[in-house]
């Protein structure tokens, strides 16, 4: 009987301490702009493409882990969040190749998402 509570109390506390664990949000910022007379001037209403394909070798092509696209706001500005994607206690978690595009300006970039907080990375378009 003691055995059998005492292992009932370890239980409880671990089950109590897990429930109380917050993981905090994993978010890729992206900030587009250009540069006009030196200045750098926000891109509103760009197209910006996170990806980051699979496996690649000279036969096969992999499918994309990641291809999400949102447009930038006024101020050249937009959020991605991967907190759904993230699982605790991985190591590491992408580094997603940026694309920016409006009209005739592109962009490329690279951001390095690291899990449980805010990436951000400026792209220059021209």
């Amino acid at each position: 009987m003691n055995r059998f509570f005492s292992f009932s109390l370890i239980a409880s506390v671990m089950l109590f301490l897990a429930g109380c664990y917050e993981m905090d949000e994993t978010v890729a910022n992206v900030y587009v702009v250009r540069m006009e007379a030196g200045e750098e001037v926000p891109v509103s209403d760009a197209n910006v493409r996170l990806y980051a394909l699979g496996s690649l070798d000279d036969d096969f092509v992999g499918e994309p882990r990641f291809d999400t696209t949102q447009v930038t706001t006024n101020e050249g500005f937009t959020s991605f969040n991967f907190s759904s994607y993230y699982v605790a206690g991985q190591a590491g978690f992408a580094v997603l190749d940026v694309e920016c595009t409006k009209g005739a300006l592109e962009g490329k970039g690279l951001i390095r998402i690291e899990e449980m907080v805010t990436n951000e990375v400026t792209i220059t378009m021209e």
